[in-house]
């Protein structure tokens, strides 16, 4: 994926579009990132045990990672993601708008 834990994104598509935050966790096997304060739900969870209380649960939940844009921290706007290869063999992540480094 394009897109890794603590990159600073914003949502292009859906209830959160146009926010910006910080991907908290990425889910590569479904595609998917959780970006931090955004895309909140409520379940209703039982309760298991004296311990561990019952009740109405909010939480991030998960966006699929086409719905979201990198935002270069060069140039401050979302961008699309370019490989480069260094001549010292490395692969590094690269702003199509600015090219400049984004690892």
């Amino acid at each position: 994926m394009k897109i890794r834990q603590g990159d600073q994104v914003m949502v292009i598509a859906g209830k959160e579009k146009g926010k910006r935050g910080r991907i908290k966790r990425v889910l590569p096997e479904k595609n998917r990132v959780v970006v931090d304060g955004l895309n909140f739900v409520k379940r209703h969870r039982r309760s298991r045990g004296q311990m561990d209380q019952g009740g109405i649960v909010e939480f991030e939940a998960p966006l699929h990672a086409s719905n979201v844009m990198l935002v270069c921290p060069h140039c401050k706007k979302p961008v699309r993601v370019g490989y480069e290869i260094l001549p010292d063999g490395e692969k590094v992540r690269v702003c199509r708008a600015c090219a400049e480094l984004l690892d």
